[in-house]
């Protein structure tokens, strides 16, 4: 079975937003009780939420969680961290944008590029 090393990945993402310049904040907390598993802001502003998905069951329905916890939260941009094939997503991304939530899905890989090419704005 594939997975992910969640608490490894969320410390190095953690450390290397913030040699950039930006907070992170594993466990953020929203206004409305929900957790987001990694935050990412810069100067108040709202980045970056992060949730990793170790699970490939109802991994639709976790998505569509995720993507109303990051929209209720303020933030406009959502990367999952998903080890397994990502499955035919077809409204789930209309969703999103109609949330204002631009959705990526990443392997684990993939995230640490990205989490690494992130800048202070």
């Amino acid at each position: 079975m594939v997975e992910i090393r969640v608490k490894a990945l969320t410390r190095e993402a953690t450390e290397i937003a913030r040699e950039s310049g930006l907070i992170a904040v594993p466990e953020y907390r929203t206004a409305d009780g929900t957790r987001i598993d990694l935050a990412i802001l810069s100067d108040g502003k709202k980045l970056l939420a992060v949730e990793f998905e170790n699970s490939y069951k109802w991994i639709r329905q976790r998505l569509l969680y995720n993507i109303v916890k990051a929209s209720r939260a303020g933030f406009s941009e959502l990367w999952v961290v998903y080890p397994f094939q990502v499955p035919s997503l077809g409204w789930i991304n209309e969703y999103a944008m109609e949330l204002g939530v631009e959705l990526k899905i990443l392997g684990p890989e993939e995230f640490m590029e990205k989490i690494r090419s992130i800048r202070a704005q």
